[in-house]
């Protein structure tokens, strides 16, 4: 599994378009092995679902995002995880730990992008 988590300086990211990378974690075992760093190419709308999806992640952590971008993530069958806050690394494994949950907070002043 890949594990998503949109990143500024290394916390979770309060939007997901607008971080600066995407920390990608791939797990084994139940555990998250290294994590990389991948640049976030630009806020375009629709784009940044599909380019994580490219990427292989299955779940996306942020603090917030948009609908259209939540539908498009679960168009590609890609779990979204909102609402998280805090260290990167702490947010992924909290996921995997099954600590970390949704609270579904939709950026709506995206809305009409």
């Amino acid at each position: 599994m890949k594990i998503a988590v949109a990143s500024l300086n290394e916390n979770v990211a309060e939007h997901f378009g607008h971080c600066e990378c995407f920390y990608v974690f791939e797990t084994h075992e139940g555990k998250l092995t290294d994590g990389k760093a991948v640049a976030n190419p630009g806020h375009k709308p629709g784009f940044l679902p599909n380019f994580l999806n490219d990427l292989g992640v299955n779940v996306i952590i942020a603090g917030g995002m948009g609908m259209a971008a939540v539908e498009i993530f679960n168009s590609h069958d890609i779990e979204v995880v909102i609402g998280a806050k805090g260290d990167v690394k702490k947010a992924a494994g909290a996921y995997l730990a099954g600590e970390l949950e949704s609270t579904g907070s939709i950026c709506h002043e995206h809305e009409a992008h």
